[in-house]
């Protein structure tokens, strides 16, 4: 059976996806921009839009009994290389453990005030192998 995992963000409705799709034992998680979804504004800088986004990441990934200690995989978009220090930074501190295959491409994303986008692929339990 196939959950979808919705965020509450009104960009889901809009354009018709889920925020994370669990599927057996593997969970996708959506690619995920720096919203502060309480506020519903783009921070500034890098770094907190970085912390946003695995914030909303790690709540979508609590909502399908995982974490991100489950992360297999990560995907990470950033829009000029002057985001590239701030991103690795938040990646690191997070990732320097779990170590996931990782791909970081810079290009554009779909409205200016974004810098960054992250998608993640987890396994339920991928912690305990």
């Amino acid at each position: 059976m196939v959950l979808h995992i919705s965020s509450g963000s009104p960009f889901e409705a809009r354009i018709g996806y889920s925020r994370a799709v669990v599927d057996g034992s593997m969970i996708y998680v959506s690619g995920t921009t720096g919203y502060d979804y309480e506020t519903m504004q783009m921070p500034e800088g890098a770094e907190t839009q970085a912390r946003n986004a695995f914030h909303t990441i790690a709540h979508a990934l609590e909502q399908a009994g995982s974490s991100l200690k489950d992360v297999v995989r990560v995907r990470y978009y950033i829009t000029d290389m002057a985001h590239y220090d701030a991103m690795v930074k938040v990646a690191g501190e997070i990732f320097g453990k779990i170590r996931p295959a990782a791909t970081m491409l810079v290009c554009g994303l779909t409205t200016p005030e974004m810098k960054l986008e992250i998608e993640v692929t987890a396994r339920l339990g991928a912690h305990h192998s």
